[in-house]
Formats: C-alpha cells, sequence, structure tokens
C-alpha cells in the first residue's frame, strides 16, 4: 500500500514511520507537514493510504477530506489529540483513527482495515464522503459528497454540481451539467440520504435538484415535464405531481 503521512510535527511523523516500517506491505511513498501540502501530494503520488493530522497550520485535516478531487481516493486514518469522545462520529465511514500517542495495537487494527480495501475503491471513495459529512457537520450541508464512478475511476462529487439522479434498471446515473456518472448506491439509498437537502423525489426512476430546474411544464392537469439547467429533461409521474406544486410554491 502506497502510503502518505500528513502531520505537522516531525516527530510525529518519523515515530508513525518507524512503527509502520514492520509492515512489509507499506510503503511510504512522502511525508506532509500541512494540509494543502497533503492534497498536492495526494494528487501527485496517488497514495492507496493517508494518515492524517487533524490539527495543522495552512489547512487543516478537515479541509483537505472537504477538498480531496480526482478519481483515485485513498483509504483515509485520522490521527488526531482528541479525545475518544469527540471523534466516535468517524468510526461511521470506512475509515479508521489513531489517538496520539499511537497505540501499537490500534495501528495495527487500522493496517489491517485498510488492507481490506486495497482492491475497493468504492469503498474507499465512501468512506471519505462520509467523513467529509461529519467533518462539514456543523457547517451548512454544502460540504455533503456523493461518489460517481466512470470506468475504474471514481469521483467525489459536490451536491451543488448534481442536477439529479436517473434510474434505468439497476443502474443509476448522476446527471451533472457535463456527464454522467455511476452512482454506488441505490435510488433509495441517496433519497435517504439528502432528505435535508433540496432534492425531490419527481419519479420512482428519478431525483431532481430543485436547484437546477430550469423549467416546469404542464403535459396534463397531473402530468409535468421538467427541464434541468443542462437541457436533460425528466418527466413526472402523475403520483409524485403533488411534488411539482411543492416546488412551484418555493
Amino acid at each position: 500500500m502506497k502510503t502518505l503521512i500528513v502531520d505537522d510535527e516531525p516527530i510525529a511523523r518519523r515515530v508513525l514511520r518507524e512503527e509502520l516500517d514492520s509492515y512489509s506491505d507499506v510503503n511510504i511513498v512522502g511525508e506532509a507537514d500541512n494540509g494543502k501540502q497533503a492534497l498536492s501530494k495526494i494528487e501527485e503520488l496517488k497514495p492507496d493510504l493517508v494518515f492524517l493530522d487533524l490539527q495543522m497550520p495552512v489547512m487543516s485535516g478537515f479541509e483537505v477530506i472537504r477538498n480531496l478531487r480526482g478519481p483515485h481516493i485513498p483509504a483515509v486514518v485520522i490521527v488526531t489529540a482528541f479525545d475518544r469522545h469527540a471523534i466516535e462520529a468517524f468510526e461511521a465511514g470506512a475509515i479508521d483513527y489513531l489517538l496520539k500517542p499511537v497505540n501499537e495495537a490500534r495501528l495495527k487494527k487500522a493496517v489491517e482495515r485498510a488492507r481490506t480495501l486495497t482492491n475497493r475503491p468504492a469503498e474507499r471513495a465512501e468512506g471519505v464522503a462520509q467523513l467529509a459529512e461529519v467533518a462539514d457537520a456543523p457547517s451548512p450541508p454544502r460540504g455533503r459528497k456523493i461518489v460517481g464512478r466512470t470506468g475504474q475511476e471514481y469521483f467525489l462529487l459536490d451536491l451543488d454540481e448534481v442536477l439529479g439522479f436517473q434510474a434505468e434498471g439497476e443502474i443509476v446515473w448522476i446527471l451533472t451539467a457535463k456527464q454522467k456518472f455511476f452512482a454506488t448506491q441505490s435510488l433509495r439509498q441517496i433519497e435517504t440520504r439528502l432528505k435535508s437537502f433540496p432534492f425531490q423525489r419527481v419519479h420512482r426512476n428519478a431525483i431532481v435538484n430543485v436547484n437546477h430546474v430550469k423549467k416546469m411544464s404542464a403535459l396534463s392537469s397531473q402530468r409535468w415535464l421538467l427541464t434541468l439547467s443542462n437541457s436533460h429533461e425528466l418527466i413526472v409521474s402523475k403520483r409524485l405531481a403533488h411534488n411539482v406544486r411543492t416546488m412551484l410554491q418555493w
């Protein structure tokens, strides 16, 4: 596993590096002492695993998580001096955490967990997306991410760039202004995650971002045609026509 260590304390980086040297499948490809440098290194080195400190100058670990971009999303292990209660929420995602000073048994568990994600890019991406949600919890909901796939590459998409979701059989498409991505979750799971966001179910096979609805055309008393900001059109089912009336009231 190509591994990057991110911490503003040189001693902390050295101790962690020495501990990781005992793992034959861990290849430390670099270090970073602040968040901005970490993002640059992640883009350049494309590590499989990142040990990420939360409290750093220039850019915090939280900001690194929020700004992760690109097709190669690493597994992230949080390294922090926060007490246990402050970080229990991080266990929700497919990531792990280490408390300073790093405990050998906990490090072993974190490496083993990361190892299981080596060939599971979708799970790595979902874990980072969930971690971004936790990191942004005190902030406005713009921090939520949706994981989209094209081929073997996974992308973390901001909600404001998602125009909607459309299902075709078992496949769920994420619609953006310029292209479509495969979703890694079902339409029902996506709808549950977006309950507090400006997304509206308009058909059993479609969810739209209300902020990207450009035009609503009445086809009949109970049939509507929605035009999204990229000119993509969706028909609203009779059963969910009331949702369009709700949008009109906004």
